[in-house]
């Protein structure tokens, strides 16, 4: 509603704008081409709108689990029918599963699903944050509160407020910070380091991991009362080797996917490159099916995928070996790199399967040798 009137009291104009008007117009020479500017806006704003709506829906329709984790296996199923439940209220989920097998994608799926789908979604990947920085990059801090904090920034936890915070490899929060996230969680409000303002929260909270979280418990290693805290609704992702008649379904599926992406050829599988991805227990789960099936795409003579276009963990070091010359350190780039993407870039895993340091790894994300993206 525009109105167009001889008034000119402030009141009256702050009055009907305040009961909802969208423009008030003092009539003068100019009225037509304030009439047209504010129509204008009108229509602007009622497009952004629009788009807004269609991304939304689109967001959906990407994240929808079942166009997400693809299979009819027995497994996959029950995942469906959890995820299902989960959409229908805020209780907080816990996905437990291997590397690969698609924990974060379960998290979107059920957060663009449930009545939270237009506020934020937000992931932490717990095992990517150096221990001294994850306090402030949860919680946030107040300009001053330590050397550094030349402004004031927003933690995850008030990015997601209102929407989802996905904290995925919970297992790696370290045990003083988990009392502080169960404090948080319990009294449902933060405060940011440095500060005294108590911050409202209202945030459902999904959390992932590959390690058993009980066990966890039972070694000492995390809280009792934050693990029953953080429970909630628990999805369990099978590993791929448990899911095996879902192999060629996710391959071909891949498959297209990449071919469509990258304007190539739609190429049929052929039996013995079928045979090869069925015996093989892809350790890295669907995760790394994905890679061997972009690669083969890649590799392929453009009429059918064959067997030596399937290049598996083995094969594909061969392929590193034998390329052109590279120092020691490029090579220990490459690997850390290969196995950051493998693991789902969880940098204690990762430090520990190639028995190095974490520092390692970080002292080369720091001089931009490697990247999280």
């Amino acid at each position: 509603m525009i109105v167009i009137s001889g008034q000119k009291d402030v009141e009256t104009a702050v009055s009907l704008l305040q009961a909802g008007v969208h423009d008030y117009l003092v009539k003068d020479e100019r009225t037509k081409d304030l009439l047209w500017n504010a129509i204008l806006k009108i229509r602007e704003k009622q497009n952004l709108k629009q788009e807004i709506e269609q991304l939304r829906e689109e967001l959906g329709q990407k994240y929808d689990v079942s166009s997400i984790i693809k299979g009819n296996s027995p497994a996959i199923r029950k995942v469906f029918a959890l995820v299902e439940k989960a959409v229908r209220t805020n209780i907080n989920i816990s996905i437990t599963g291997e590397t690969g097998t698609g924990k974060e994608l379960v998290a979107k799926a059920i957060h663009y699903h449930s009545d939270r789908s237009k506020n934020p979604f937000v992931a932490v990947n717990m095992a990517a944050i150096p221990a001294s920085l994850v306090e402030s990059e949860l919680f946030g801090y107040e300009k001053g509160s330590f050397t550094g904090a030349i402004s004031r920034k927003i933690g995850r936890f008030e990015e997601a407020n209102k929407g989802t915070l996905f904290l995925d490899e919970i297992a790696e929060l370290d045990l003083s910070l988990q009392s502080k996230l169960l404090r948080v969680l319990q009294e449902r409000e933060l405060v940011r380091i440095g500060g005294s303002e108590k911050i409202r929260l209202d945030i459902r909270l999904v959390i992932a991991s590959h390690k058993n979280l009980l066990e966890e418990v039972k070694q000492g290693r995390f809280r009792e009362d934050l693990y029953y805290r953080l429970m909630g609704l628990p999805i369990a992702l099978p590993p791929l080797r448990e899911r095996s008649t879902d192999i060629m379904v996710l391959a071909r599926f891949f498959l297209d996917e990449f071919c469509k992406d990258n304007h190539l050829p739609l190429v049929p599988i052929s039996s013995q490159a079928t045979d090869k991805l069925m015996a093989y227990s892809f350790p890295g789960n669907v995760r790394e099916l994905k890679s061997v099936m972009e690669l083969a795409a890649v590799m392929c003579d453009g009429t059918e995928i064959r067997s030596e276009d399937i290049l598996l963990a083995s094969e594909t070091e061969n392929i590193y070996l034998n390329s052109a010359d590279k120092t020691l350190r490029d090579y220990t780039i490459q690997v850390i790199k290969s196995y950051l993407s493998k693991y789902n870039n969880n940098v204690a895993l990762v430090a520990n399967k190639l028995d190095i340091g974490k520092s390692t790894i970080y002292k080369m994300l720091k001089n931009n040798e490697l990247s999280l993206s």
